[in-house]
């Protein structure tokens, strides 16, 4: 089987990181989690844009490096398409390296804000307005690559079920 890669897209506190690993264990796929919370958590949320590339281009290689590795499909929860809408939020801009980065998915779970947004300590755009401009310019960004995308809304078990469904009518992976 070849590798599939679905990427969970979508603002801060809308579930991505909940459901990616039940997802990855839904579908027996390999799971890449978030690095830009590891790296928040690790060096502080204060970031520059050469932070921000540093966190695509380290989430991307351990993305290719499991791909090389395993038959398996992938779950990323987030990919650089992600990291360049946070420049986007952060800066009104983006380092070139965002737009030049050509390794996307082959599908992507836009999540909905129809979720209360929590405050952990990394997350910084409550409000309804920040939320609402995140959310379009996370949908925008998959609109101008032109990539697969399904929105995902719902809360708990609606949401996982959702996405489910969503991975399977795109047949990416085997139904297990």
């Amino acid at each position: 089987m070849i590798p599939r890669t679905i990427c969970l897209h979508g603002p801060e506190s809308t579930g991505k990181s909940t459901l990616a690993p039940r997802l990855a264990a839904r579908f027996g796929a390999q799971l890449v989690d978030e690095y830009g919370r590891e790296y928040a958590e690790t060096r502080g949320t204060d970031f520059t844009m050469a932070d921000l590339v540093e966190i695509a281009k380290v989430h991307d290689a351990g993305a290719r490096m499991l791909l090389a590795a395993h038959d398996q499909p992938l779950i990323l929860d987030t990919d650089p398409l992600m990291t360049a809408v946070w420049a986007d939020m952060l800066f009104g801009r983006r380092d070139p390296w965002f737009d030049a980065w050509q390794g996307t998915a082959d599908l992507y779970l836009l999540f909905d804000i129809d979720l209360p947004w929590v405050e952990d300590g990394t997350r910084m755009f409550g409000t309804g307005p920040q939320r609402r401009r995140f959310f379009e310019l996370s949908r925008a960004e998959l609109v101008r690559r032109g990539v697969p995308w399904v929105l995902i809304g719902g809360e708990g078990e609606a949401r996982f079920a959702a996405a489910v469904r969503a991975i399977e009518a795109a047949g990416l992976v085997a139904v297990a």
